[in-house]
């Protein structure tokens, strides 16, 4: 428990360094870092880290995809990061056909393409107009749902949610993650309110609340579910008790893009 406070106390204030005080490149360089440690978590996780060539090869592309995102990176140049980066994997297949899988291939595009640009909504966000009002909606959403349904399930939870996935998940569990979600969600309307003036749409929040649980919900069992898989605990020890990378924003990769989707279509605030 000590672990996990000491954690908080200083990742949530640089959390909120990074995206309110700081310049978007130096977002974009943090989800650069972020997204390589995670290829080489998923790899690890996966069996798939003896390779050397796959394992520097996604994590270079890791780090690439969020960079793509901030300088607004032509399609050439991706297709051609991207070509190189399949030759790379594919040379390895190749000349070891019999003991890489398809699997090893997928394993990689995922740590190196699909959760780099997963999380790089983040820069779409901090591209809009206003970006500040939105930046942390992803965070409060993914945390305050996985926290009310720790919480709510260890005194209420009776009703196993998936339990071979993640035994310690309970319905009641999940439905306590929803609504501490929205609530989380409104309070952070109603600090915007107060803090600038502009009024919150609440509605679009409760929405944004609901959905964004499911949605962070749903990352954390996606993530467990390869853990099940390969029968490990955590991917890492970066965040201590946290575990690694994906272990502590397996939620926020899934809810970064629908915030992004959500803010283009929604009038959170109300301006002019």
């Amino acid at each position: 428990m000590a672990s996990r406070i000491l954690v908080a106390c200083v990742g949530v204030p640089l959390i909120l360094v990074i995206m309110l005080a700081c310049p978007v490149i130096c977002l974009a360089v943090a989800l650069s870092i972020l997204a390589a440690i995670g290829a080489y978590e998923l790899l690890g996780a996966t069996g798939y880290i003896k390779y050397p060539a796959m394992l520097y090869a996604s994590m270079a592309m890791a780090f690439l995809v969020p960079l793509w995102f901030y300088f607004d990176c032509n399609s050439a140049a991706a297709m051609a990061g991207l070509l190189i980066f399949l030759i790379i994997l594919f040379s390895v297949a190749f000349k070891t056909h019999e003991t890489v899988t398809l699997g090893h291939i997928g394993a990689c595009l995922m740590g190196a393409v699909a959760i780099p640009a997963m999380l790089s909504a983040l820069l779409l966000l901090a591209d809009m107009e206003h970006y500040r009002y939105y930046i942390l909606l992803p965070f409060v959403s993914a945390f305050c749902s996985d926290g009310a349904a720790l919480f709510v399930g260890m005194f209420f939870g009776k009703r196993k949610l998936a339990p071979v996935l993640s035994p310690k998940k309970t319905v009641e569990g999940a439905i306590g993650g929803v609504i501490g979600s929205v609530l989380a969600c409104m309070i952070d309307g109603i600090v915007v309110r107060v803090a600038t003036g502009v009024m919150p749409n609440l509605w679009v929040f409760v929405l944004y609340g609901l959905l964004g649980s499911v949605v962070s919900q749903f990352g954390d069992l996606a993530f467990s579910y390869i853990k099940r898989q390969f029968a490990i605990k955590d991917y890492g020890k970066l965040f201590l008790a946290h575990g690694g990378v994906l272990d502590r924003f397996d939620s926020v990769i899934f809810c970064a893009p629908l915030t992004a989707v959500m803010v283009q279509l929604l009038p959170f605030f109300q301006f002019g």
